[in-house]
């Protein structure tokens, strides 16, 4: 699609902001209860430290401020998330709700390779 070449970067930024954003919810809804939801983890279990990362690491994703540690520490903890808690419960990622979490793995790793586009704080 020649079409869009010129704009690669700021798509790659609207990416990047809309990705980290979903992220940062997830963290939000654990441990700020906002937007309410249901789980609400200790913050000294897996599930509460992985709410911390989402906070943390969506915040920097979304300012495009040191977004490639930040997406690659996230997409780490989404593979994580994905083999521990979807897994086992089924081998299809649609039956076994883990969906998300895949793509969120594949779309952080792609943001830590190829940096973080428009609209960034800094380049790192």
């Amino acid at each position: 699609m020649g079409f869009l070449d010129r704009y690669t970067a700021q798509i790659l930024g609207l990416v990047r902001i809309v990705s980290g954003l979903l992220f940062l919810e997830h963290g939000t809804m654990k441990h700020l209860n906002f937007p309410p939801g249901d789980m609400h983890p200790p913050i000294a279990s897996l599930g509460g430290a992985a709410g911390v990362i989402e906070i943390v690491a969506g915040t920097l994703i979304v300012l495009g401020f040191y977004s490639r540690p930040a997406a690659f520490i996230a997409s780490g903890t989404m593979a994580f998330a994905y083999f521990l808690a979807h897994f086992p419960r089924n081998i299809f990622p649609v039956s076994n709700g883990g969906d998300a979490a895949i793509l969120f793995c594949f779309i952080f790793l792609y943001l830590a390779a190829a940096g973080p586009g428009a609209f960034a704080l800094n380049r790192k």
